[in-house]
């Protein structure tokens, strides 16, 4: 699989080769990439060396803290990449918008049902992710159109949730 990867103003091309061998801009690494316990610290071992890091999901980004610099990363594969960049906006006003989850979690709550007008910026879920609740806004002006899920679901990295029209 191949990762377009923005860190500042940056952009990196990773493909993962295999579950110990990555390409950076054509560059192989050998890495070992573990999380330790249940919190959002990872041991990262890259060509024989150590590193402990600190991983965050953002609303957009992922926040990465390794040896005391904070790196905000957007990261999107190759077809994201080519969507956005042919987008003319992020969000077509007469197309249908799905809400998909931004990360794995437990779905709280869902202050809108079907059918309910919503407001740009709306909360449209609050899904929760590592012990932290994150509010899923709504990105336009529209309805909903359908719900997908209902609070107690567990949900998976970019699973549809639900959709405004």
């Amino acid at each position: 699989m191949r990762y377009i990867t923005t860190i500042g103003e940056r952009l990196f091309l990773i493909e993962i080769v295999d579950e110990h061998n990555i390409l950076v801009d054509g560059v192989a690494y050998r890495v070992d990439f573990e999380s330790i316990s249940d919190q959002p610290v990872y041991s990262l071992l890259l060509d024989g060396q150590s590193y402990e890091s600190y991983v965050y999901p953002d609303e957009d980004y992922w926040q990465v803290l390794l040896r005391g610099v904070l790196y905000p990363a957007f990261i999107e594969d190759e077809r994201e990449k080519r969507l956005r960049s042919s987008a003319r906006s992020s969000v077509a006003e007469r197309e249908e918008y799905l809400l998909r989850a931004p990360m794995p979690g437990l779905v709280v709550s869902l202050p809108v049902v079907e059918g309910q007008t919503i407001a740009k910026g709306e909360v449209l879920v609050i899904l929760e992710s590592m012990k932290m609740q994150n509010e899923l806004r709504s990105p336009r002006a529209g309805m909903v159109a359908r719900v997908r899920v209902k609070a107690g679901d567990s949900v998976e990295l970019k699973q549809t949730l639900l959709s405004v029209i």
